[in-house]
């Protein structure tokens, strides 16, 4: 029988929401949890690896373990010590989590980066942590080398598989192999508390410059509740995880690559760019049990496999996604052709994994971001601070204990050397996430935008989710987004910039003809003041590295046009 959870109907929630309690060690350490308890294993293990040029490698627990003591011994010949920043400028691949267990072990907080970043991001960031030590791949080697004249604090480079020419002598870069093989296997941790800084990730933000979320050890902690119902209790017999979610952000590192280690179970790493036919690829070839796929991803695998279980042998029994709202075309079809209800989640980094769905506990309704995880007192507020009224849009807000009065682990500690951004992030105990919402009857959350997605059009207030979950469900539409095009009459209308589907013929004649039937396409399921009275058909849409679709750059477009024209 298919494996679609919802059709029990089971509801545990309240006992589980209710009898829940955090238990959070005084000391502890992320590399202790996620490494070294399972290193006594010599078979066990952690990364199946894999690159687009078809180069594999599986790494056990041990080896990371190992290779993580001798990076923290050589680490610490460096200069680095407890509190300080090391950077991570690195893809999916095994080095990425060997360098994350050594700073750990060492107390040193890891700040990853991405590998899309150019010199100008990574020199804002690196100026800003004053990260001494940066370990980067071929990939990102370039832009780092250009951002370094402007970061006096940046002392040493690592570079991991680096051609020969960028490991000369005078290039200043230390060569992985080479460090490694010189250390020693062995070495005593630093002892952390739980409230120990552990990692530093910058928001991308929608205004003003990126903030660093200083993240605690404790938060692995937090974010397993979240976890573990969203994955369908996780971890069971034989359970392989993978994500395409980059392990430079939060959603790749607390969704994905740690808490797959904090269970001792295997995750799939692959450097690469993501397709639909490499996403099924690697679900068939690894046996993937668990993952966690952005809607943009699951939209773009519906397309181009409506069918995909007569194509691939599939093991999949997870779907948890997020970032965006998932939808119900693509919540059906997930249900349908794959066999598997997904389970929608919310958070961002300063607080991860605070609500979503565990359709194998409680009913999953379509297109709701769920209810609070155990753990956390969740609550849609007003601009006082106040919980609104059931079906009433506010912000999404996470108190800093639970219902039992206990403090909350999933928090960060605040943003790097910015207290007073810092403080306009609290209404009183509760922490405002910058999400719309609104909740039901049975506490389910529905998610409206972004507060600053959301925009008035002829006097009504309206939310891009809805448009384009419903334009997506046209066979010609790949991906959309909707944002306010200036109108001096409405203030705003209605615009939809939309990726085609590459079989979607092309011609001035035939685009007119389109534009007409997805706007009938829309007002025929809509309100009327929502259907797009303006469609632009564009190749791709702006996207952040994390696979949120950038409103506000087309936003923008739009102002400018506006004032131009």
């Amino acid at each position: 029988m298919p494996q679609t959870q919802r059709q029990a109907q089971v509801d545990l929630y309240e006992e589980l929401y209710t009898r829940f309690r955090w238990h959070v060690p005084e000391r502890m350490n992320i590399a202790e949890l996620c490494c070294a308890r399972w290193a006594q294993d010599d078979a066990r293990i952690a990364i199946h690896y894999e690159d687009d040029a078809g180069h594999t490698a599986s790494v056990t627990y041990r080896q990371l373990h190992e290779d993580a003591n001798r990076l923290a011994n050589r680490l610490r010949a460096l200069g680095v010590g407890k509190g300080d920043c090391v950077a991570i400028v690195l893809p999916q691949r095994p080095e990425t989590a060997v360098a994350h267990m050594a700073c750990y072990r060492l107390g040193a907080i890891a700040m990853p980066l991405s590998i899309l970043f150019g010199p100008e991001a990574l020199e804002y960031r690196l100026q800003h942590s004053d990260a001494s030590v940066a370990i980067v791949d071929q990939a990102g080697l370039q832009n780092l080398r250009d951002a370094r004249p402007n970061c006096p604090a940046l002392k040493h480079l690592i570079g991991v598989d680096c051609n020969a020419s960028a490991g000369s002598a005078d290039s200043g870069l230390l060569d992985w192999p080479a460090e490694l093989a010189s250390a020693s296997d062995q070495f005593t941790p630093e002892q952390t508390a739980a409230s120990d800084p552990a990692v530093l990730i910058y928001t991308s933000g929608t205004t003003g410059a990126p903030k660093g979320a200083l993240i605690p050890h404790s938060a692995i902690i937090g974010n397993l509740t979240g976890f573990v119902a969203s994955q369908n209790w996780f971890p069971q017999p034989g359970d392989v995880f993978w994500s395409p979610a980059d392990w430079a952000w939060t959603g790749g590192l607390m969704d994905a690559l740690l808490p797959s280690l904090y269970f001792g179970m295997p995750i799939v790493g692959y450097r690469g760019r993501f397709s639909p036919e490499t996403a099924f690829g690697l679900l068939q070839k690894y046996g993937v049990t668990n993952t966690f796929l952005f809607p943009t991803a699951l939209k773009m695998m519906m397309k181009a496999f409506p069918e995909p279980r007569g194509q691939f042998s599939l093991k999949l029994r997870a779907i948890m996604s997020a970032g965006e709202a998932v939808g119900d075309a693509v919540f059906n079809w997930c249900e349908s052709a794959l066999g598997v209800t997904p389970n929608e989640m919310f958070g961002q980094t300063e607080m991860n994994y605070i609500v979503g769905n565990s359709s194998q506990r409680w009913p999953a309704k379509p297109g709701s971001m769920g209810r609070p995880y155990p753990g956390h007192r969740v609550a849609v507020i007003d601009d006082e601070g106040r919980p609104v009224k059931a079906g009433e849009t506010g912000e999404v807000a996470l108190n800093r204990t639970d219902i039992h009065g206990d403090p909350d682990p999933i928090f960060f500690l605040g943003y790097w050397k910015n207290p007073e951004a810092t403080r306009s992030k609290y209404t009183g105990d509760w922490c405002r996430t910058g999400d719309l919402a609104s909740v039901d009857d049975d506490g389910y959350l529905w998610y409206q935008g972004r507060a600053d997605d959301m925009f008035k059009a002829a006097g009504y207030r309206i939310g891009p989710s809805e448009i384009e979950n419903c334009l997506v469900k046209h066979p010609a539409v790949a991906n959309v987004a909707v944002v306010p095009k200036p109108d001096k009459e409405r203030g705003n209308i209605v615009k939809a910039f939309i990726v085609l589907t590459p079989d979607t013929p092309r011609a001035p004649e035939s685009d007119a003809q389109l534009v007409a039937r997805l706007q009938e396409h829309v007002r025929g399921k809509l309100a009327p003041y929502e259907y797009p009275k303006e469609i632009e058909f564009i190749d791709e849409l702006p996207m952040t590295t994390t696979g949120k679709v950038q409103r506000r750059v087309l936003r923008l477009l739009e102002q400018e046009r506006s004032a131009a024209a």
